[in-house]
C-alpha cells in the first residue's frame, strides 16, 4: 500500500513539478503570469507523500530486518542447546544422519558416545541451579575439547551428552581413548563459588559398523551401553553389545511385572533363622524377599530389589512383605521375634514409622517382637530424619539394630547417634574368619565393642560349623546362616514349628520349650 501511495505521488510530481516551475519561472519574470496556488500546493503533497514513502520504507526495512534476525536466533535455538550451545537431540539425528552416511561411502564407522554426569541431581540438591549450570557448561567445554575435531557434540538432557565422529574401523582403541580422556579430564575438580566439586562421568559407546542401521539406532545402543555402564559402577565406559539389549528388555518386564506383582502378593516373605549361640535355641528369623513369578519361577532378591528401588517401588514393596510375614507370625511362639531389613531409599519417608506400626496394627503383631535393621549407608543421607524415624519406632517398643557393621565409614558414630539394640556382623568378615587373619580381628573387635556398649552382636553367613564354634568362644550372641537351614517361605516355617511346637503363644519364653531345638535345624 505504501509503495503504491509513493509511486502515485511520485508521477503526480512529475507532472505538475514541471508545469508549477515554468509557471513559477514565468510569474518572477512578467507580472502579467498568474500564480497558480493551487498547483502549488499540489506539488508540495506530493513531496510529503514521497517523503512519508520513503521514511515508511526504512521502518519496513528495519522491521524486515529484525525479523529476518529473530527468524536466524528462533533456527539457531531450535538447532541449538541455549546454555552450553551444543547441538540439541533433534540436530544431532539430522546432522548425524549425513555423517553417517558419509562415513559409509567412505568405508569408516562411526563411533558415537553418549556421556552423562552421575549423582548430577545431588550438585543441583546441595549447590543449587546456578552452579549446577555451570558445571554443565564445564562438561560441555571439557568435552569439545578432547573430542576429535569433526566430531559432532550434542546436549541430549538435563546431564548427558553426546560426542559423535567418523573413524577408522580397524582402530576400535581411538574411541576408548577419547572416552578414557573424558572420564580422566572429568575426574578433577571444578570449582565454583569457591567450591570444589568432585564428579565422574559414566560413559556408552556404539559403532555403526556392527549391526545398526542409523544414527538413531547407533544412539539408542550407545544410550543401552550408557545403562551398562552405571549400572557396573559409574565412572567408567562401556561398548555396546547384545548381551545387553536383552538384559534391558529382561529388566523392562520386570519393571512391568513388579507393578503387577506387588499388590498380586506374588513377591512372599522367607524367613532365615537366628540362632542363639551358647543354647542352639531358634530366637527368631529375618525376613526376606522372594518372587515367585508364575512364568519364570523364584526370583531372587538382588535381581528384583535394585529395580524396584530405582522406580520408587519399594516402599510398597517393603511394607506388603512385612504385612503378610508379620501376618504369618502372630501365633508364632511369643519369644520369636522378626527382623525386618528397610531400604536405604525408605529412611527418607518421613512417614514411614508411622507405616510401619499401621501394618503392626492391622495384622495384630506385637510390636516388641519386631527388630527393623538400618545399614550405615543408609544413614548416610540425612541422620536427622532418621533419628526422627528411628525415635518414633523405639517408642513403640519395636527395636533396631545396625546391619553390615564394620562395611561403613562411620560406625562409632552412628552407634552414638542412634539408639541401637543390636549389632550384626556383616558376612564378608564372618565367612572368612578361620583363614584370614584380618578377617578374625574385626570380628573380635566389633564383639569385644559390643560388649562395652551392652550391645549383643549377631554374625551373618555362618555356613561352617567351625566358624560357628570360633564365633560362639568369642562370645557372639547370635547367628544365621545356611548351617541352619536354607531361607523357607511361611508354610514350611509353619511346619518347622509344629514339629518343635513353637506355634502356641507362651508368655514366657525364658521357660524351655516341651522339646528342645537342636542348634541346627537344617531343611
Amino acid at each position: 500500500m505504501t509503495g503504491a501511495v509513493t509511486g502515485a505521488a511520485t508521477l503526480l510530481f512529475v507532472g505538475t513539478g514541471g508545469t508549477v516551475l515554468v509557471k513559477s519561472v514565468a510569474h518572477f519574470h512578467s507580472s502579467t503570469e498568474v500564480f497558480d496556488r493551487t498547483l502549488v500546493a499540489a506539488m508540495l503533497l506530493n513531496i510529503a507523500l514521497i517523503l512519508f514513502g520513503w521514511f515508511r520504507y526504512r521502518a519496513l526495512a528495519a522491521e524486515l530486518s529484525t525479523l529476518i534476525d529473530a527468524g536466524h536466533r528462533a533456527e539457531a535455538l531450535a538447532q541449538r542447546d541455549p546454555l552450553t550451545g551444543l547441538l540439541n537431540r533433534r540436530s544431532l539425528s539430522e546432522d548425524g544422519a549425513t555423517l553417517f552416511a558419509s562415513a559409509r561411502r567412505r568405508g569408516k564407522a562411526m563411533a558415537m558416545l553418549t556421556i552423562d554426569i552421575d549423582h548430577f541431581k545431588g550438585v543441583n540438591d546441595l549447590h543449587g541451579y546456578a552452579v549446577g549450570d555451570l558445571l554443565l557448561v564445564y562438561v560441555a567445554e571439557t568435552i569439545a575439547a578432547i573430542a576429535p575435531g569433526a566430531s559432532l557434540l550434542a546436549r541430549l538432557g538435563a546431564d548427558e551428552f553426546a560426542c559423535t565422529f567418523a573413524f577408522d574401523s580397524a582402530h576400535k582403541n581411538v574411541a576408548d581413548r577419547i572416552a578414557e580422556r573424558m572420564i580422566a579430564g572429568l575426574a578433577l575438580p571444578f570449582r565454583a563459588d569457591g567450591v570444589d566439586i568432585h564428579m565422574s562421568v559414566s560413559i556408552g559407546i556404539a559403532r555403526s559398523d556392527v549391526d545398526c542401521a542409523s544414527v538413531d539406532a547407533l544412539l539408542r545402543n550407545a544410550d543401552i551401553a550408557l545403562h551398562a555402564a552405571k549400572t557396573a559402577g559409574r565412572g567408567r565406559h562401556a561398548w555396546f553389545d547384545r548381551s545387553m539389549e536383552r538384559s534391558l528388555q529382561l529388566r523392562g518386564e520386570l519393571e512391568a511385572g513388579l507393578r503387577h506383582a506387588i499388590p498380586a502378593q506374588e513377591i512372599v516373605p522367607y524367613f532365615e533363622q537366628q540362632v542363639d549361640l551358647t543354647t542352639g535355641l531358634i530366637t527368631g528369623f529375618e525376613v526376606l524377599a522372594r518372587w515367585e513369578h508364575p512364568i519364570r519361577g523364584t526370583i531372587a532378591p538382588d535381581v528384583f530389589i535394585p529395580i524396584a528401588e530405582e522406580i520408587g517401588l519399594i516402599g510398597d514393596l517393603s511394607l506388603s512383605i512385612m504385612h503378610q510375614a508379620f501376618t504369618a507370625a502372630r501365633d508364632w511362639d511369643a519369644g520369636l521375634t522378626l527382623s525386618v531389613n528397610v531400604s536405604p531409599l525408605q529412611l527418607r519417608d518421613a512417614w514411614l514409622a508411622q507405616k510401619i506400626i499401621k501394618t503392626l496394627v492391622e495384622t495384630g503383631f506385637p510390636a516388641n517382637r519386631l527388630e527393623i535393621e538400618i545399614t550405615e549407608s543408609a544413614l548416610f543421607d540425612n541422620l536427622p530424619l532418621a533419628q526422627s524415624i528411628v525415635g518414633s519406632l523405639k517408642n513403640q517398643g519395636i527395636r533396631l539394630a545396625l546391619d553390615d557393621f564394620g562395611t561403613g565409614y562411620s560406625s562409632l558414630a552412628h552407634l552414638r547417634a542412634l539408639p541401637f539394640d543390636r549389632i550384626k556382623i556383616d558376612k564378608s568378615f564372618v565367612s572368612s574368619i578361620l583363614d584370614n587373619p584380618e578377617s578374625m580381628a574385626i570380628v573380635n573387635t566389633i564383639v569385644r565393642l559390643g560388649d562395652s556398649l551392652n550391645l549383643p552382636t549377631t554374625a551373618e553367613g555362618i555356613e561352617d560349623a567351625a566358624i560357628e564354634e570360633r564365633l560362639r568362644a568369642i562370645g557372639c550372641a547370635k547367628g544365621q546362616g545356611y548351617l541352619y537351614g536354607r531361607p523357607l517361605g511361611a508354610a514350611q516355617i509353619r511346619r518347622l514349628l509344629a514339629e518343635k511346637r513353637l506355634l502356641a503363644q507362651r508368655p514366657d519364653r525364658s521357660v524351655p520349650p516341651p522339646r528342645g531345638i537342636a542348634p541346627r535345624l537344617a531343611g
